[in-house]
C-alpha cells in the first residue's frame, strides 16, 4: 500500500471510523480519481466501508466513515437530525464585519435552492506584508455547520467578501497566486477540526489542532 495513501484513523467501533481524512484525496472513486478515500480505507481496513457524509477534496481533517449498511443508514439519520456536531477552521483573505454570527444564505445545489446556515466567530487577524503594495489581510474563523451543503463555508465565506485562501473555485485567484509565493499557501486552508458525536449514548468529542492558529 503507497504510504502516502495510509489514512490515519482517530476512533473505531463496530459501527464506525472516524479518520483524518488528507488534503487533496478525493472521498468517493469515480472515472480519472486515484486513490479514493472509500477505497484506500477498505483497502486498509480489509473491509468495505461506506460514506455517511462528505468532505471536499482539498479538505481535511475529521470524517466519519461507517462499517455495514446498517450502521452507515443510522449515522446518516443522527448526522442529518444535528445529533452530530461538525465545527471547522478555515484561514481567509479579508475582513468579515462582524467578529461573529451566522450567515444565512440559500445555496443552489444540483439546481436546487437550498436552505444553509452556518455559524462562525473570528479566532484570529492579521496582515500578510508586500513589498511596495498594500498587504493582504488575513483571519481565521471557526466555524458550525447548522447544514451540511455542497460547499457551503466556501460559497458563504465568499459571499461576505472573505473567501478561504487557497480556494480557486469560489475564492479569489489573483490573491492566491499571491499567498502561495508570499506564504507557500498552495491549497484549500479548510480543515474540519472538532466532532462531537454520540457514542454509547453519551456526547463525545474529538479534536484535530484544538488550539493552535494554522497557517
Amino acid at each position: 500500500m503507497d504510504p502516502k495513501s495510509v489514512i490515519n484513523i482517530i476512533y473505531e467501533n463496530s459501527e464506525i471510523f472516524i479518520i483524518n481524512k488528507k488534503a487533496g484525496m478525493s472521498v468517493q472513486g469515480g472515472e480519472k480519481i486515484a486513490h479514493p478515500l472509500d477505497e484506500e480505507l477498505a483497502k486498509q481496513t480489509g473491509q468495505k466501508v461506506y460514506l455517511v457524509h462528505r468532505l471536499d477534496k482539498d479538505t481535511s481533517g475529521l470524517m466519519i466513515v461507517a462499517k455495514t449498511p446498517a450502521a452507515a443508514n443510522k449515522w446518516t439519520k443522527l448526522i442529518g437530525s444535528k445529533e452530530v456536531k461538525k465545527e471547522y477552521i478555515a484561514v481567509c483573505t479579508g475582513r468579515l464585519s462582524q467578529k461573529s454570527g451566522i450567515i444565512s444564505e440559500d445555496v443552489i445545489q444540483h439546481g436546487q435552492v437550498k436552505r444553509a446556515v452556518t455559524h462562525y466567530t473570528v479566532e484570529k487577524e492579521w496582515e500578510i506584508e508586500r513589498e511596495g503594495e498594500e498587504p493582504v489581510p488575513m483571519c481565521q474563523i471557526r466555524l458550525l455547520l447548522e447544514t451540511g451543503r455542497m460547499h457551503q463555508i466556501r460559497i458563504h465565506l465568499a459571499k461576505q467578501g472573505c473567501p478561504i485562501a487557497g480556494d480557486d473555485q469560489h475564492g479569489n485567484f489573483k490573491i492566491n497566486k499571491i499567498l502561495r509565493k508570499m506564504a507557500g499557501i498552495k491549497h484549500l486552508q479548510l480543515f474540519s477540526v472538532k466532532l462531537t458525536l454520540p457514542i454509547d449514548g453519551k456526547p463525545q468529542t474529538y479534536l484535530l489542532f484544538p488550539d493552535n492558529p494554522i497557517k
